[in-house]
């Protein structure tokens, strides 16, 4: 299995300098503010044989998100429920340190995080997607791929996977003696959606809070923090990385400004999808 280093890029001494003087003096070596995000573009349903998809840009880091429904049985434990399952794979050609391989451990952080967030805020109505409770129901897999890496891979994951699903639409079934099949070129309706999500992951260096830390940033600094957010302001999920420890006074500063953003992002989602021709359009990967 291929290892993702914990520290990448390999940056020379100068521009680490450089960096840390940046974020000791409030600055950003892009420009931006502290709790700045990258501009964020969308394309959404860029894959057509898929129920729902998704293309988001955060600066120079992209993710597309796909999702596929089947029909599989429920969970003993959860009868009257379908499933959720959410798998991200980090595409070799978005950074020269990933091999082609089954997904290492930062993959599987990315999609337990996501999928994290999804169930503990009951974004997606399970309830609704069984069709015979404790015999089949709706199996809604995610699945995510990283293609271009520049940061924050977390934050762009979950605003791909939350879109792909908002759009996504349950196929039609045909009923027959030998049981249910699956019509994936017609549709009945959409994925029932309980609310939106977003994470919004923090670098905190020393004493200072960052938003969205580019791939450079990333590689200096110690701690990491993901606060998911739902629509209603809750917080749904906590992610912490790296070996540093932080006071309660900075854990406190960093929920707030996860409150903050995360709303911001949220209205962001919403805007897009009600809005949805105006980000339909061919997909051009840089």
């Amino acid at each position: 299995m291929s290892i993702t280093p914990e520290k990448e890029p390999l940056l020379p001494r100068i521009q680490v300098e450089n960096i840390v003087k940046s974020i000791k003096k409030g600055e950003r070596i892009d420009g931006r503010g502290l709790t700045d995000y990258r501009p964020i573009e969308v394309i959404l349903n860029p894959i057509t044989k898929a129920s729902g998809s998704s293309l988001v840009k955060l600066g120079g880091t992209q993710v597309i998100a796909g999702v596929k429904l089947e029909l599989e049985e429920p969970f003993p434990d959860r009868p009257g429920e379908g499933v959720l399952q959410v798998h991200a794979e980090f595409v070799p050609l978005a950074s020269p340190s990933f091999e082609p391989g089954p997904p290492d451990e930062n993959a599987i952080e990315v999609a337990r995080v996501i999928d994290r967030s999804l169930r503990e805020s009951k974004a997606v109505k399970l309830d609704a997607l069984a069709i015979e409770p404790g015999k089949i129901a709706w199996s809604v897999y995610t699945d995510i791929y990283l293609v271009d890496h520049q940061g924050n891979i977390i934050d762009t994951s979950m605003l791909a996977s939350m879109l792909a699903l908002a759009t996504s639409r349950i196929p039609e079934l045909i009923k027959g003696e030998n049981g249910y099949k699956v019509d994936h070129t017609k549709y009945v309706g959409p994925l029932p959606i309980n609310t939106l999500v977003a994470t919004v992951t923090m670098g905190i260096y020393n004493d200072v809070i960052i938003v969205d830390p580019l791939l450079e940033e990333e590689a200096v600094i110690d701690s990491f923090i993901t606060i998911a957010i739902d629509e209603s302001g809750r917080i749904c999920g906590i992610q912490k990385r790296g070996m540093k420890g932080f006071s309660r006074s900075i854990l406190d500063n960093a929920v707030e400004i996860a409150l903050s953003k995360g709303r911001e992002l949220v209205d962001l989602m919403k805007k897009i999808l009600n809005n949805p021709s105006e980000y339909m359009k061919p997909l051009v990967l840089e």
